[in-house]
């Protein structure tokens, strides 16, 4: 079982990993953009759009990764003065009345929304468009995945810190 949680935790590290390329890919998107645009007074629809979705796929693919590393938005005002009992308390409460339901929630719509455009083979809806459009949609699906297993990953993490000895500890990253 044990060995199973280590996989588990493993899987936003590799895709966090290769997702974080997609940033050098998207600096260039965007340079190629500026150029074509202001130098050369050229516009493509298509390339506008292959920049919000490769932003999208950062964006969607990698919250997991944010989250394993703590480096998801969040409100410290309170949770950096909290002692350590408390804050795996805001965090065990949090992702279970918070961020688990909600995660469902996208997960199932998004689902059906993702295989719906599939099953219409949907693309852009402009003429000089990116096709495939369905797979943008689906990753809506495995990003908000991915935000589950490691809210659950953590569930399982605060739970395990507050049976030991909660004060010896920090709110911790699963590895």
């Amino acid at each position: 079982m044990k060995n199973l949680l280590q996989i588990l935790g493993q899987i936003n590290e590799w895709v966090g990993r290769a997702i974080s390329w997609l940033t050098l890919v998207l600096v260039l998107v965007v340079c190629v953009y500026v150029i074509r645009r202001y130098l050369l007074d050229a516009t493509s629809i298509w390339l506008e759009e292959l920049i919000w979705h490769i932003y999208a796929l950062i964006f969607l693919l990698g919250a997991g990764y944010a989250m394993k590393h703590d480096r998801h938005v969040r409100v410290d005002l309170f949770y950096a003065r909290y002692s350590k009992r408390d804050q795996l308390w805001t965090n065990l409460l949090g992702n279970l009345l918070f961020l688990v339901p909600w995660c469902l929630v996208i997960i199932f719509t998004s689902f059906h929304f993702a295989a719906e455009a599939w099953e219409n083979n949907e693309g852009s809806s402009n003429s000089n468009g990116l096709p495939y459009r369905y797979l943008i949609k689906g990753a809506i699906t495995v990003g908000f995945s991915l935000l589950l297993l490691q809210a659950l990953l953590q569930i399982g993490d605060a739970i395990a810190k507050l049976r030991q000895n909660p004060e010896a500890e920090t709110p911790s990253e699963i590895q």
